[in-house]
């Protein structure tokens, strides 16, 4: 087995980038989901209810993000030091207020008051202590670093589909080629290239996976959620793709092995 693909999601719930390499810090993939939009609430807001935010392309330079929204132009994303407490699920977490001509541009593109937010390196969200007993963070991803998937199970699904799908509708990180459908089900610590990683849960999917990612329309027969849901629902929910921490930082390329080390 080998990485297929490697991506990143610079803003939570915009398009991500496809990469050749990517270096993780402590956050899990570095500049992954440290920007996040919110509503008047400071609630998170994400394609689940705006899926036109598919359509708002994200690009990365150095450390620097910059955005290209439909009719408004581009914008680097830059933070004030306007500190607010801002919520993900369930967690209140510390950020810093993005400046306001994205978050303007933003606002009139979707018809509704929207912000741009920043988690700084001095805000610290744990990653799920009833799946983690370490002390590990993570940025405004739902709820872990790394989501694992693979080609064959792409493969196996787009087999019961009238329409395929690519893999986009599911927002990995790493993307794994060279494995029999599903076996990541059984997959409980990795090796890629030199890096470690646990699988430590399955992920559940909702209606985000059924947003085009090129038109950012909801497929209206609920696709491909409802042919999961028909064979891939567990205690955990609608599966496809595995939540994974890594061990320590360092860097991983497309082409790096993989190697499974403990399965169940």
């Amino acid at each position: 087995m080998k990485v297929h693909s490697l991506h990143l999601y610079p803003v939570k719930s915009l398009a991500g980038i496809q990469v050749s390499r990517f270096e993780m810090d402590d956050f899990g993939p570095k500049n992954d989901r440290r920007w996040m939009i919110i509503d008047e609430d400071r609630n998170f807001v994400t394609q689940r209810s705006l899926p036109q935010l598919a359509r708002v392309m994200t690009d990365l330079s150095e450390s620097l993000v910059s955005i290209s929204i439909p009719g408004e132009g581009e914008f680097t994303l830059q933070h004030t030091s306007q500190e607010l407490r801002v919520l993900v699920w369930r967690d209140w977490i510390l950020a810093y207020s993005g400046e306001a001509a994205a978050s303007e541009a933003l606002s009139r593109f979707c018809g509704k008051e929207l912000r741009f937010v920043y988690m700084p390196d001095s805000s610290f969200r744990r990653v799920d202590a009833g799946r983690v007993s370490e002390y590990r963070r993570v940025g405004f991803a739902d709820g872990f670093p790394f989501l694992i998937t693979s080609t064959a199970s792409l493969e196996e699904l787009n087999g019961r589909l009238e329409e395929p799908v690519d893999m986009r509708r599911f927002r990995p990180n790493i993307v794994v080629e060279g494995a029999v459908a599903w076996h990541e089900d059984r997959w409980q610590k990795l090796t890629v290239g030199e890096q470690n990683f646990d699988i430590v849960k399955p992920c559940s999917r909702c209606v985000l996976t059924t947003v085009n990612p090129d038109t950012g329309n909801k497929d209206p027969g609920l696709q491909p959620l409802r042919a999961l849901s028909g064979y891939r629902r567990t205690p955990d929910g609608v599966i496809f793709g595995q939540n994974a921490i890594h061990e320590f930082p360092g860097i991983i390329h497309v082409g790096d092995s993989v190697t499974v080390i403990e399965s169940e």
